[in-house]
């Protein structure tokens, strides 16, 4: 039934690829220094000067204290940093992709609603993506101001604050397109210098007071957290300690960018600069806690008091990039997040660059687009940190939760360690839920904002989904041999016009004999086609970076072919360019007839014809009987869709022959008035409804298109007795390495619908 043709020999194995991820390396680990540690890697500069000005300032920092809220950062880091995400959840990765729709991707199988904290988790962490890059920016600037030299400059005019800010933002985010292993090249030496600063400058202050080793003992920090003769804050106190670990579930995300040896290679050595820092403040704190000139200094910060005076000009600079850097966690992660999403039909399929030869380091120019005029957005709204810090932390607390439900489905259902998770879910859940309440304190100062935002971004993920879901009740794969006689028909058929030599038409299935109702209803009902031969082209995205393979189905015939082009994440997907070269093998092979130029401008007319690609989209027409708030679903997904563009970009297309056809979304058809020939009034005549039908795709589903299923059946019953080839089975994604997935999730990247 099928020839399978390479462009190139040998094709690398797939299974080796997906199990390696990216290796151990030199290299690497000082990309992971600049890319997964930014936002965790500049905590010390405010989570303990939170906390002490919540307590009352530098006068109320009593032993008990001190020693106790060091304790909780402590074991605040060890346990959600170091347990949860770098020992249990590094472990759930999706063929070395990490976050939280990766790890949907792992145990979706078990539980249909499952898919509600994901998005939510997803949308939350997107948002805070938005706000992180701004925080930390404007942060750093306004640090700045302490530096003499520069508040000569500066002084305190936050307009200018503002401008430098954007300009900053502007060169981070226009970096970007380089990839993440040149940017971490660029950041990896500032924060490998950076931590070793963190770990110096604390140990110093350490030796001052060894006393504060005394936090490592995790009921110091429990009775801290209860006693409120020494800790006025109370439980509100977690809002602050929850900074000190805001950048965990970015590293989590993050995974798929630099491999999970290099951060396991390297977080020891964060983690022990982190706590050596924080231990140093602590020790400063309580060898200070009595001098009256301190007490004075409005937002007196330990972090850089703690340094000699002398050389707090260039800790200030170095603070300024740590903090800057502290962005590309975030932004990276954003990256992994939504492509993830597209692989699992919540979000439109966008343009996704691979700039380096590794699959896991992307770039997303819609994504960073969309981020960088947000975080401006942010800048300008809020103005100064201080109002943008009280939006911080809030959404994290959010994802971080539903990491956790998921990760307990993964260890119960997927690993089969019930024990183990429920352990696990009741002391992360304990935890995150008290982070997360007190946090709620920040909603109205500004968590509002982050709020909006991540229920925008849950809002496009409900509406891309719920509208796929009702687009597959609609939805039909016909046999292609039902339909041969007829296409070979139309081919020699005088009363119209040749449309192409080749036309071509773009499919997201993967299936080997179908295709979907709406092709063939545009080369048949909507205007009958005219070509000497039809492909119907599949394009899939493997694993390994420099595939170049094709796997044809010509349905014994000499006129209509089933292509899936295979192609490495690096290749440039000019899938004009491939099918010349597909068309020129299958003539060499007596599969298709050489198609002679009659008039070209060259000496050597070519064999092969020219193409004309059509590119079909879906309609909602007023005639389709779905219900308003469907209806409304689906606009606004065509909407969404329309914003992210079309394959004619992202297949290089853009200087191609196109046809542009729109289709109406078949579906029940609303019951019409009869019309009366009042010239003969004997005889009265109605148009039969015509009725499409859908089938889901065998996946699992989920709870948005299980509430379809009724409608499905309905459908697919009509639609046997209504359309040639009847035969509506739904088919598996052809898998061609036997390594992947069932549903070959894995390497497909859908086409338009």
């Amino acid at each position: 039934m099928s020839n399978v043709r390479a462009a190139e020999s040998g094709r690398r194995a797939h299974k080796g690829s997906k199990s390696a991820g990216i290796p151990l390396s030199a290299g690497m680990i000082l990309v992971t220094l600049g890319v997964v540690y930014g936002d965790i890697g500049t905590s010390p500069m405010y989570t303990l000067k939170a906390i002490m000005s919540d307590n009352g300032g530098l006068t109320t920092m009593g032993d008990d204290t001190v020693i106790g809220a060091l304790s909780l950062l402590i074991w605040t880091i060890t346990l959600i940093t170091t347990v949860k995400y770098v020992l249990v959840a590094m472990k759930a990765d999706n063929h070395n992709e990490g976050g939280i729709f990766a790890l949907y991707s792992l145990v979706k199988r078990c539980a249909k609603w499952l898919i509600v904290p994901a998005m939510i988790g997803g949308a939350a962490l997107l948002a805070d993506g938005i706000l992180t890059p701004a925080v930390t920016v404007t942060t750093a600037i306004e640090g700045l101001r302490t530096i003499g030299p520069v508040y000569s400059v500066i002084g305190d005019n936050q307009q200018i604050v503002i401008v430098i800010t954007i300009v900053i933002l502007c060169i981070l985010f226009g970096m970007q397109r380089a990839g993440t292993s040149t940017i971490g090249r660029l950041f990896g030496p500032v924060m490998t210098v950076w931590f070793l600063y963190l770990g110096i400058t604390g140990l110093l202050n350490v030796g001052g007071n060894l006393n504060v080793f005394r936090a490592l003992n995790p009921v110091r920090g429990l009775t801290f957290l209860f006693d409120h003769r020494i800790n006025a804050a109370g439980l509100m106190v977690l809002g602050n300690v929850f900074l000190c670990t805001t950048g965990a579930e970015a590293l989590y995300s993050d995974m798929g960018h630099v491999g999970k040896a290099n951060i396991y290679a390297t977080w020891p050595f964060v983690k022990a600069c982190l706590i050596l820092n924080y231990l140093g403040q602590g020790a400063w704190i309580l060898a200070n806690r009595n001098v009256a000139s301190l007490a004075t200094v409005a937002d007196l910060n330990p972090f850089f008091q703690m340094i000699p005076a002398n050389l707090r000009a260039l800790a200030v600079i170095l603070s300024t990039f740590a903090a800057i850097i502290a962005s590309q966690a975030l932004i990276t992660g954003s990256y992994s997040i939504v492509s993830e999403a597209i692989r699992l039909d919540l979000m439109p399929h966008m343009k996704i660059n691979y700039p380096s030869q590794t699959r896991g380091q992307i770039y997303i120019p819609l994504v960073n687009n969309i981020m960088w005029v947000a975080c401006i957005f942010v800048v300008l709204f809020f103005q100064r940190s201080s109002h943008m810090e009280a939006a911080y932390g809030l959404a994290i607390t959010v994802t971080m939760l539903m990491t956790t439900l998921l990760l307990y489905t993964y260890l119960s259902q997927i690993r089969h360690k019930h024990g183990a998770a429920i352990l696990f879910v009741v002391t992360f859940g304990l935890i995150e839920a008290m982070f997360f309440f007190s946090s709620l304190t920040k909603f109205m100062h500004g968590g509002y904002f982050t709020v909006l935002m991540a229920t925008a971004i849950f809002f496009v993920m409900y509406i891309w989904r719920r509208g796929t879901a009702i687009e597959r009740t609609q939805t039909v794969y016909l046999p292609v041999n039902k339909y041969i006689d007829q296409l070979q028909q139309l081919s020699h058929d005088d009363n119209y016009p040749y449309i192409a030599d080749n036309l071509v038409f773009l499919t997201n299935d993967s299936s080997p004999d179908k295709l979907d109702r709406d092709i063939l209803y545009s080369i048949l009902d909507k205007r009958p086609k005219r070509a000497k031969a039809y492909y119907f082209l599949n394009v899939q995205v493997t694993n390994d970076p420099f595939t170049h393979e094709y796997i044809v189905n010509d349905f014994g015939t000499n006129f209509v072919f089933k292509i899936q082009l295979r192609l490495g994440f690096k290749v440039n997907q000019r899938v004009n360019t491939y099918l010349y070269q597909i068309v020129a093998d299958l003539m060499a092979h007596h599969q298709l007839a050489p198609q002679n130029h009659k008039y070209s401008i060259y000496r050597d007319h070519g064999n092969v014809g020219d193409f004309r690609f059509c590119l079909i989209r879906k309609v909602l027409t007023p005639e389709s009987d779905i219900s308003g708030g469907n209806a409304n679903v689906i606009n606004l997904k065509y909407a969404i869709r329309h914003v992210c563009g079309s394959p004619a970009r992202w297949y290089g297309l853009e200087n191609s022959s196109l046809i542009f056809e729109y289709v109406p979304l078949f579906g029940k058809t609303k019951r019409q008035h009869r019309l009366t020939r009042v010239t003969e009034p004997s005889g009265t005549g109605s148009m039969k409804p015509v009725s499409a039908a859908s089938v889901v795709e065998e996946d699992e589903g989920d709870i948005f298109s299980d509430k379809m299923v009724k409608e499905h059946s309905e459908v697919i019953e009509a639609t046997e007795h209504e359309v040639v080839g009847g035969d509506t089975a739904s088919f598996r994604p052809l898998v061609i390495d036997e390594d992947e997935d069932e549903d070959g999730s894995d390497s497909t990247e859908e086409g338009e619908e």
